[in-house]
């Protein structure tokens, strides 16, 4: 598996083309914006596609702890409709490992699946939390779905990004059809300093400068 590794307040981290941050020296796989239980008719394959590509980064690192950046479910009753099969599958995913719910915008409360519920974390020097804060350092954070575009010789290429500068990361969206805003958008543009990279997922991540 081929990841872009960088450092955020003196901590070693690596960017999965998945979209799932690894933290090694903590044995900590971070995940934002699961949105499992997506409307829609595809709802279920989408769910597995992703829960499928969550166990391999599970099984690829070993983590010992797993942070879910809050909107992990696309709604309030998604956790409800997801099937028994689905609900098994996650329980095999926490056993063993200590698993934390960040709570999000579509998600603002405990949930009924075993784990920690809470509303941030802090891992110094690092802190855990769905949305950015402007003038907090040390931060990881989602909700923004972060895009960047690139253009090469032969085409240009769009993708799901993690942003990042001395400050902060925001991790792109781990669940798939969930749109997202693109890296200039003057949110994130606001939030990223003028030396944020953006690395785009996929098979080969591709790190690039933040466009702007």
């Amino acid at each position: 598996m081929q990841t872009v590794p960088f450092t955020l307040a003196g901590s070693r981290l690596q960017a999965l083309g998945s979209g799932a941050l690894w933290w090694e020296d903590r044995s900590l796989l971070c995940v934002s914006d699961l949105h499992l239980g997506v409307s829609g008719p595809d709802s279920t394959a989408q769910t597995r596609d992703t829960l499928l590509r969550l166990e391999a980064d599970l099984t690829h690192t070993g983590a010992g702890t797993v942070i879910c950046l809050g909107n992990s479910f696309d709604t309030p009753s998604a956790l409800e409709a997801l099937t028994e099969e689905d609900r098994l599958w996650i329980a095999r995913l926490q056993a063993g490992r200590r698993w934390v719910w960040i709570e999000g915008n579509h998600n603002p409360g405990p949930i009924a699946l075993g784990g920690s519920h809470l509303s941030e974390l802090p891992v110094p020097p690092l802190t855990f939390r769905h949305m950015a804060k402007p003038r907090k350092s040390g931060e990881i954070s989602g909700y923004y779905h972060p895009q960047a575009t690139v253009r090469t010789r032969h085409r240009t290429i769009t993708r799901a990004a993690f942003l990042y500068d001395s400050d902060r990361v925001i991790l792109p969206a781990y669940g798939l059809h969930t749109g997202g805003l693109r890296n200039r958008d003057e949110t994130l543009t606001t939030l990223m300093r003028s030396e944020a990279r953006a690395i785009l997922t996929g098979q080969t991540p591709r790190l690039v400068d933040m466009p702007r």
